[in-house]
């Protein structure tokens, strides 16, 4: 499954560092994803690639209530000059490992 949406990069509140931020996939698609099945892994997490302006790699998404979050680690914010507040365009495709 492929997907492309804007979403607003966010920190989690637990946590006062910059290490933690996270964008949200909107609930429709997270919906779509949910509704697909696949082995359990932990936490609920599925396996994704993630591309976000020219920086791609391999995390996992997991689950937020109905949404799902997607964390954005300091590596890609640096390279594509994100940050808190900030809205970005991200590419996602669901990967079954």
């Amino acid at each position: 499954m492929h997907f492309e949406f804007e979403a607003e990069i966010w920190r989690w509140q637990a946590r006062n560092d910059d290490g933690w931020l996270f964008v949200t996939v909107p609930e429709e698609l997270s919906a779509d994803i949910r509704e697909v099945p696949r082995m359990p892994r932990g936490f609920g997490s599925v396996r994704v690639r993630v591309g976000i302006g020219g920086t791609e790699w391999m995390t996992s998404i997991f689950p937020s209530g109905d949404t799902y979050a997607l964390p954005l680690k300091k590596a890609v914010r640096v390279a594509e000059e994100l940050g808190l507040g900030d809205v970005c365009t991200v590419r996602l495709e669901t990967v079954d490992i």
